[in-house]
């Protein structure tokens, strides 16, 4: 990238590294004289720890990078100026009870969503005059395709639409927006200003998701792509199996590129033997990593294993399993094991996700008696909602008005109330039997338990003292006797920091963590590869780590060159 565009756009499926190169790729440009905007639009940010440094909603000086500046986007600080601006709309001439009124409309997760949006809209419409380039982090796929189609969606649907959607409060808060939202559509399709950067790994999931995002940014007109395939490995000694098959399997994913991908300029970054943390690690990234002194391989680490875990689980005879954590992980892979491990232990079990980039079908690849497996698909669930509210609030209303209720329903924001409205319904079933949730990465999740504690708010409210026997969903998620909330990590300074903050966010809406899952550890193998045996040795400072006080149970899933995917393999876990 020795000329890269105004704007560059880092995605890809969660845990691909698209922060490592994004920070990389800031670093390298501000070393070389650019003024460089470092955003994240990942409302479960780490751009914090990845740059040491504690970051706000504006932009903040990066020590020891001269020229190099970060933000986060705050969803909450978002929603509160937002909030702020259309109240502001209503003049003078508002009463209390009408700014009142405005308030609660937009105090949903909704707003938070369309006010990080607009907060996203300025930087691309001139609130970052003065750096060379604006390089966006942003959140795991499916949040970024949204955030991306936004545009276009907002912009569509205010055309001609004189009333606007009632889950934003007064027509003129948002109507005031759609200039820059124009402009923003302008700047995303201009090839000139904008690039987007597909991140993947060597992985089939990886590979299969970065296709299908490249085919629906084509259609968004964001057709300015290049492919970044991160973290390849090559063996350096022979006769290591577990080395071999890494590699080996890393080369046949990349030769089988699909031809949408195959076709886009590339570039390969190795798999490192360190965490991208600090600004050392980062800096290294694209240079060759120097070969280390042989180490000794760590002793061995003895934590109990699936097996183990899914007997546990399996005592309650029924409830909701959610897995958690940051995105590639392997939430999908562990909640497929489970949810297969209890059906092998004699229950019946529906196996789901919340995830907009579900894949939890591909790595069950089959079908297995007393299982269930489907996703909350977000159009279907849409189209659902949007029937059943001309069902019951449109059925007494003539032609017109049932036309303007259509009208309303027609917001982007529907999308958000009608998955909402699926998850309580899956949340529900786990009454009579297992419910296995794989849910999207952290930021997404974080975004679903705030529509789940505002629905609890409200109905608390509206119910006043005398509640009777309302259970709401965010009741059954902390009941410990009905939920268990898995936290899935990877050995690595990343997903353990951000799995140790989502069980803080958790524990402040009073939902505690059951155990967590450390995937894909190296420790259990036999490699003698050099870089895979330093790698060991940092997955044993993250385990100590894990068990020196942040999970109440643990339990270890082994690396293996093959991906578990099918049910056999599954069954095999457990």
């Amino acid at each position: 990238m020795h000329d890269p565009t105004h704007y560059l756009f880092f995605t890809g499926k969660g845990g691909v590294g698209k922060t490592s190169l994004s920070c990389a790729v800031a670093v390298s440009l501000a070393d070389s004289g650019k003024r460089v905007l470092l955003v994240s639009t990942d409302p479960a940010s780490n751009l914090d720890e990845m740059l040491a440094v504690a970051l706000c909603d504006q932009p903040t000086a990066i020590p020891g990078a001269p020229g190099l500046f970060a933000l986060n986007i705050d969803p909450d600080k978002s929603a509160e100026d937002y909030r702020l601006r259309v109240i502001d709309q209503l003049g003078s001439a508002a009463d209390e009870a009408e700014r009142a009124t405005v308030r609660e409309q937009l105090s949903g997760a909704c707003t938070s969503e369309i006010a990080a949006f607009d907060e996203f809209v300025g930087l691309l419409v001139g609130d970052a005059d003065g750096f060379d380039h604006v390089i966006f982090d942003t959140a795991p796929t499916g949040h970024t395709l949204r955030l991306l189609s936004l545009p276009r969606a907002w912009t569509g649907f205010l055309q001609g639409n004189d009333r606007g959607a009632s889950c934003l409060g007064p027509h003129s808060g948002l109507k005031m927006q759609e200039e820059r939202f124009r402009a923003a559509l302008r700047a995303l399709a201009d090839p000139d200003q904008t690039s987007i950067v597909l991140v993947t790994r060597a992985d089939r999931g990886a590979v299969r998701e970065a296709a299908r995002t490249s085919d629906e940014l084509r259609s968004l007109g964001l057709g300015n792509q290049r492919l970044v395939i991160n973290g390849v490995f090559r063996a350096s000694v022979a006769g290591d199996p577990v080395a071999e098959g890494l590699a080996r399997d890393h080369a046949a994913v990349i030769a089988a590129l699909p031809e949408s991908l195959a076709d886009l300029l590339r570039d390969e970054v190795p798999l490192r033997s360190f965490d991208m943390v600090g600004l050392p690690a980062l800096r290294a990234l694209f240079c060759d990593e120097v070969p280390a002194a042989a180490i000794e391989r760590p002793q061995a680490i003895e934590v109990a294993g699936l097996d183990a875990m899914v007997d546990d689980l399996a005592k309650a005879g029924r409830g909701l399993i959610m897995l958690m954590g940051k995105g590639g992980v392997g939430k999908t892979t562990v909640a497929a094991a489970v949810a297969v491990g209890l059906v092998k232990r004699g229950h019946k079990v529906h196996l789901t996700t919340t995830d907009p980039a579900a894949h939890v079908a591909l790595v069950v690849d089959g079908s297995l008696e007393g299982l269930v497996v489907d996703r909350i698909d977000p159009a279907t669930e849409t189209a659902r909602y949007v029937e059943k509210v001309i069902a019951t609030k449109g059925r007494d209303m003539d032609e017109a008005d049932r036309a303007l209720l259509r009208e309303d329903l027609a917001s982007p924001c529907t999308e958000e109330v009608a998955v909402f409205h699926a998850f309580s319904r899956i949340v529900a079933e786990a009454r009579a039997a297992f419910v296995v949730m794989d849910t999207a990465p952290t930021g997404h999740t974080l975004l679903l338990l705030d529509a789940t504690g505002a629905y609890h708010r409200q109905m608390a409210q509206d119910m006043g003292k005398v509640q009777g026997r309302i259970i709401t969903p965010l009741m059954r998620l902390q009941d410990p006797d009905y939920t268990r909330i898995i936290l899935v990590a990877l050995p690595e300074t990343t997903p353990v920091s951000e799995a140790a903050s989502l069980q803080e966010d958790l524990r402040r809406a009073q939902i505690e963590p059951w155990a967590w899952v450390v995937n894909r550890s190296l420790a259990q193998t036999v490699t003698r590869d050099p870089l895979l045996l330093r790698r060991i040795a940092g997955e044993a400072a993250q385990i100590a780590r894990i068990k020196g006080g942040l999970a109440q149970r643990m339990y270890l899933l082994p690396f293996a060159a093959e991906p578990p995917v099918g049910i056999p393999r599954l069954l095999a876990l457990t």
